[in-house]
């Protein structure tokens, strides 16, 4: 077995000795081609001349190969670079869409301010909320120390969001009007009837808020009509926008009506709300003081 291996290897030194040597004659027969004749030259036609072909073949391959790696190199270089610019643009565009819709939430606020100009307001941040979908109970970033007391009205959007429950410090918690424990005391702008407006999540999927106990009476209360907060409400200042009448109906009793309201504000979301700074009590105290 030793000596059949020592076979092999002596016969694969002399295949590359038999190879070498016939590189070597086939470079020098190339080197001659061109200044022999006859025979010589016919042999070198037919042995070199391809073989010179075949190594420029196989050398432009290789220049090619190599251009081609030098160009994949400064591809990936340039779609790096790219790529970089497109997260750059991405998060700038993100940011403008960001302050756009920002924008827009202020210019809202700022119209609703103008709407109620009457009563003062601060504006507040929310940072937090309870579980589920809904901005029904919420946190607000103003507290006692800028002013904020119990049962103050909170406004956003185009109306009445709801009221303030309990206050500390920096903070403050809002019940909205559609919170399951809510009532408000309202009625219809254009013919003063009064209602009452229940909360109940179960209807916020169709974006629908409740009324009832309103009075069957002759006048027309019609789909679109505004409902406000009434004069009477023990909480609520007066006539703050709380929705639009999307449906009402004569009760069994045929003594009273109910129906249902799209409201003003978008209790989905919720970032920014108005707080008026007077409460009804306060506003009734000072009625009756004067």
């Amino acid at each position: 077995m030793k000596k059949k291996k020592n076979q092999t290897s002596v016969m694969n030194r002399y295949l590359l000795i038999g190879l070498s040597v016939f590189c070597i004659f086939m470079m020098l027969l190339s080197s001659f081609s061109d200044k022999v004749g006859g025979p010589f030259k016919v042999v070198a036609n037919v042995t070199v001349i391809p073989l010179q072909q075949g190594i420029n073949q196989i050398g432009g391959w290789m220049g090619d190969m190599k251009d081609n790696f030098q160009t994949l190199k400064q591809v990936r270089a340039e779609n790096t670079k790219l790529q970089k610019q497109v997260d750059s643009l991405i998060t700038e565009n993100n940011n403008l869409q960001q302050e756009r819709y920002e924008l827009q939430r202020l210019q809202e606020l700022y119209q609703l301010d103008k709407n109620y100009a009457d009563y003062k307001k601060t504006a507040a941040h929310v940072i937090g909320k309870d579980s589920g979908n809904w901005f029904s109970t919420f946190t607000i970033d103003k507290g006692s120390k800028d002013g904020i007391a119990t049962d103050m009205n909170v406004m956003a959007g185009s109306g009445l969001v709801g009221i303030v429950t309990e206050v500390g410090p920096t903070w403050a918690k809002v019940r909205s009007i559609i919170d399951d424990s809510s009532n408000v005391s309202a009625m219809v702008l254009s013919t003063s009837d009064r209602c009452i407006v229940s909360g109940d999540l179960s209807l916020m999927s169709d974006n629908q808020i409740r009324f009832g106990q309103m009075e069957n009476n002759d006048n027309t209360v019609s789909v679109g009509d505004q409902i406000v907060t009434s004069y009477i409400s023990d909480k609520y200042l007066q006539g703050i926008l709380i929705g639009y009448v999307s449906e009402v109906t004569v009760d069994s009793n045929n003594l009273t009506r109910s129906g249902y309201i799209t409201p003003a504000v978008d209790f989905k979301n919720l970032q920014e709300v108005l707080v008026i700074t007077t409460t009804k009590a306060d506003l009734v105290g000072s009625n009756q003081s004067e």
